[in-house]
């Protein structure tokens, strides 16, 4: 591995490609087709300039989530938007929701949801706060936050100033994610911030050593623009939260720019964790002390660096069980020029980067955002989908093989902690060229295996439908909290079924800056039945369900023991 370069704003290592090692020769009937047009989903993304980058602001994109906001059994789409700083020509940009009618189409209901807000907005993160069985919006903006609580009617309300999470209007925050920290049932909120931004402060293109990408001027930073910061706010459960970012130590770490934020217990202590993805800074993981403090412990652990003991240029979090040894293991994306990592969970909360052992070291040329630890051919192993995309678009009018634009990768999991690249394989949905960012995870069309929802700059988003062509089964499970949050954030789901064992974690946020479907999926292979299932509540019980047959989607709820099967609409 090279040098670090150090004369530019965001860390690379100039990674050389690992050789690929001979194909499997096994068929990988998995094919991927953008569907976003005929579905509906025609909205523009605007995140500045098209042509030309003269701000970091401009180049980071923004997330996008998958959810049921009116529980009908089907996920619809809400996708953040940008904004620019030239003057606006037609409409003027706006987030937008998405209801998904069914049959593979989706209505704007933006206007009528009441969301039509413009600024400059990053990530989003969802969750219950008043457990009333409606999902809730976090959404993340240079400038004030907003916090869109869900009615129940198809219309959402801000209500992040009267509760206290809209942050003080000076911050670029970027990730966020509820989360059920001290396990009171109500759910909590960390936000992450990217920079202090100032535009007046900041220095135009090529004005100095961290405004240049080999030799080129481009846009300033992060280095040598002011770092972000943590915040976390607890839900006191009366509708207000109260920030509480001093006394429980998130402060004390300095000197980041933080990006994805995911929660989840990776130590298995039964107390939900959280960790974020940091841009030419060390990671960050903040380990829950339970007495409502956090102790920052990435360096300890194995998750701030690379394996070399180098800082990288982190966006995008997948959590999964990628081989099948009942921890939670993290795949972190990162700047071009860098392999991602793999960081194995060996247990007690260390881990070890094992991306060349896992043989995902082979696209290091690629800058990766979004990103999943997703079964694509329900053989029972979680695969790899990462979307991609230069931040740069200034390379297209260059010499040389770097573009703005790149393909999507899929690796397939092989077993025992390998994959291989089988992109070429996937179709036209994974080999159309977009600058993407954010990505998010889940079956939109209820037939039993994972689409992708993909944001992409200056573009429509694309809606990647599974055209799978494989006999293998699933399984899916939906939980409900009554002890713990109702959206059963934080929970733990192990299966078992004749071949073995599986496990996921429902998430608030993950990919980059973005959330999945909170229902789980478990490809099972042959196996036509889940003989049974254990759940890790959020507020630390276990709890025993029953099996079932394959090819169901179940609701657990919380202290029942018993699943009902829930109707899956087309």
């Amino acid at each position: 591995m090279a040098a670090i370069c150090l004369a530019q704003g965001i860390a690379t290592h100039n990674a050389i490609p690992v050789p690929k090692d001979a194909p499997s020769g096994r068929p990988f009937a998995v094919t991927f087709a953008d569907v976003a047009q005929p579905a509906g989903l025609r909205m523009k993304f605007t995140s500045g300039n098209d042509a030309t980058k003269k701000y970091i602001i401009e180049a980071n994109g923004t997330g996008v989530a998958f959810l049921d906001y009116d529980s009908d059994g089907r996920q619809d789409a809400f996708l953040v938007n940008g904004s620019q700083f030239e003057p606006l020509r037609g409409e003027t940009p706006t987030n937008h929701l998405y209801r998904n009618e069914g049959n593979g189409i989706f209505r704007d209901m933006t206007a009528d949801a009441g969301m039509t807000r413009s600024g400059w907005g990053s990530g989003v993160c969802t969750g219950d706060i008043d457990n009333d069985g409606f999902e809730d919006l976090y959404v993340t903006y240079w400038g004030k936050n907003t916090l869109y609580r869900n009615s129940g009617h198809g219309a959402f309300n801000d209500i992040a100033a009267k509760t206290g999470v809209d942050g003080n209007g000076k911050e670029w925050s970027s990730g966020c994610t509820f989360l059920d920290y001290d396990r009171d049932g109500f759910l909590d909120l960390v936000v992450t911030s990217y920079q202090a931004f100032d535009l007046e402060k900041t220095p135009a293109p090529g004005k100095g050593a961290n405004c240049e990408w080999k030799g080129m001027p481009v846009f300033c930073g992060p280095r040598g623009l002011p770092f972000g910061k943590v915040t976390v706010y607890h839900n006191r459960g009366d509708g207000t939260f109260e920030d509480v970012s001093v006394n429980s130590g998130v402060r004390i770490p300095e000197g980041f720019y933080a990006f994805t934020a995911v929660a989840a217990d990776l130590n298995s202590d039964g107390w939900v964790d959280f960790y974020i993805a940091c841009d030419s800074t060390p990671s960050l993981f903040f380990r829950n002390n339970k007495d409502g403090t956090f102790s920052e412990i990435a360096t300890e652990t194995g998750i701030a660096f690379n394996e070399h003991g180098f800082e990288q240029g982190g966006m995008g979090i997948a959590l999964g069980d990628y081989d099948n040894d009942g921890k939670l293991d993290i795949l972190k994306t990162n700047f071009a020029g860098d392999y991602p990592n793999v960081y194995r969970n060996l247990g007690r909360g260390i881990f070890e980067d094992a991306v060349l052992k896992a043989r995902l070291g082979v696209n290091p040329q690629y800058v990766g955002w979004g990103v999943g630890f997703v079964d694509l051919d329900n053989d029972g192993l979680r695969d790899v989908f990462q979307v991609n995309g230069h931040v740069y678009p200034e390379l297209d009018r260059r010499e040389g093989t770097e573009r703005y634009r790149n393909p999507r990768l899929v690796y397939r999991n092989l077993g025992k902690g390998a994959f291989e690249d089988v992109s070429a394989l996937c179709g036209p949905g994974v080999q159309e060229k977009k600058s993407s960012r954010g990505a998010a995870f889940g079956d939109f069309d209820n037939d039993g295996d994972i689409d992708v929802l993909v944001m992409n700059m200056s573009e429509a988003p694309s809606l990647l439908r599974n055209e799978s062509k494989s006999a293998n089964r699933w399984f899916k499970v939906e939980l409900q909290g009554t002890k713990s949050n109702r959206s059963a954030i934080g929970a733990v789901v192990e299966i078992e079924t004749e071949k073995g064992k599986q496990m996921d974690v429902v998430l608030s946020q993950s990919s980059y800056i973005s959330h999945n479907d909170s229902r789980l999926h478990f490809g099972l292979g042959e196996d036509n039945a889940v003989r049974s299932i254990t759940v890790r509540w959020p507020n630390g019980n276990t709890e025993a369900f029953p099996g079932s047959s394959a090819g169901k989607l179940v609701r657990l709820v919380e202290g029942s023991g018993t699943i009902t099967a829930i109707p899956m609409p087309k």
